[in-house]
């Protein structure tokens, strides 16, 4: 697979959240390395799970965005762990009991 290149100009197409009035649009970088910083920093999860970034004529959905994120080529500085980033797992998040 060849080596992909952070430095490149991305275009980044939210999915539209059911939960929110207006959708997020569409957003382009000057790099692919802020794009994919971005999506998994800053980008609300529901509109995370059916994003995509284009880089090149090539798509990346969000799983693929968040492997970028984690590859040892990342060129960024990451948040420090417990930070905005770490929120963002795609696990499941336990949800706390609803009072009776």
């Amino acid at each position: 697979m060849a080596r992909f290149d952070y430095k490149k100009s991305a275009e980044l197409f939210p999915s539209r959240s059911r939960k929110a009035n207006r959708p997020m649009g569409y957003r382009r970088f000057d790099t692919a390395a802020e794009a994919v910083r971005f999506a998994i920093e800053e980008l609300p999860r529901e509109f995370l799970l059916g994003a995509y970034m284009e880089v090149d004529e090539k798509r990346f959905n969000h799983t693929e965005i968040r492997g970028l994120y984690e590859s040892a080529d990342y060129p960024l500085p990451r948040p420090a762990e417990g930070g905005k980033a770490a929120k963002k797992s795609t696990a499941p998040q336990a949800k706390a009991p609803v009072p009776a």
